[in-house]
């Protein structure tokens, strides 16, 4: 599985979790990763064809932001409305991205427990997400199960770096794909009925 991990913040450099998040990814082997903002410069502007590329390249897309405003910073959206094009991921033959899969790893400053419907911001983060997940779907991509980081502003420095663990299990995990796990389910029944089949006779 080759995964290409896309950070979108404004400015890595005053960042507490996603910086950290970032030089994990940067370690790792078989990441490929790409700073947004400093692709796309002060006018957020892409190489169209050169990130598409990068998308047939991989096979899991991993969008990487703080939650700005209960959506993506400007740069993910800008990156997103010039990269995704009619014909390429959606449309009569935008099917470039079909089959490949979506995941979403985001920070919030508020706690856990301020999404949900009675809490301070309402809604849950799923809910939240949705948009995502609908542009998974309209371009044929598995939307993945999003890492979720709650409290990013009151968090601890111990927190903090336990995190980087945890993403990147997260990021790597083959099985956040359902068909995936499933297959492995099926296998493991398969296997069990053939055990239990000689050990009747």
């Amino acid at each position: 599985m080759k995964t290409l991990v896309l950070t979108a913040h404004p400015d890595l450099s005053k960042s507490r979790i996603n910086r950290k998040w970032f030089e994990t990814f940067a370690e790792t082997d078989g990441i490929t990763l790409l700073d947004l903002t400093r692709l796309g410069g002060p006018t957020l502007n892409f190489n169209v064809a050169e990130q598409q590329d990068f998308l047939l390249a991989h096979d899991r897309i991993v969008f990487q932001f703080p939650l700005y405003w209960y959506s993506a910073p400007p740069v993910l959206k800008a990156w997103m409305d010039q990269v995704l094009t009619y014909g390429f991921a959606y449309g009569p033959s935008g099917t470039k991205l079909a089959g490949k899969e979506l995941l979403l790893a985001t920070s919030t400053g508020g706690p856990e427990d301020s999404y949900h419907a009675g809490g301070y911001n309402n809604f849950s983060m799923d809910e939240l997400l949705k948009p995502f997940q609908q542009t998974a779907l309209l371009t044929g991509m598995t939307y993945l199960r999003p890492f979720v980081f709650h409290g990013a502003a009151v968090a601890s420095d111990e927190d903090i770096i336990a995190s980087k663990a945890t993403v990147l299990a997260h990021v790597l995990d083959p099985e956040l794909n359902p068909a995936i796990k499933k297959a492995r389910l099926d296998k493991m029944l398969e296997e069990d009925a053939k055990l239990a089949a000689r050990v009747s006779t």
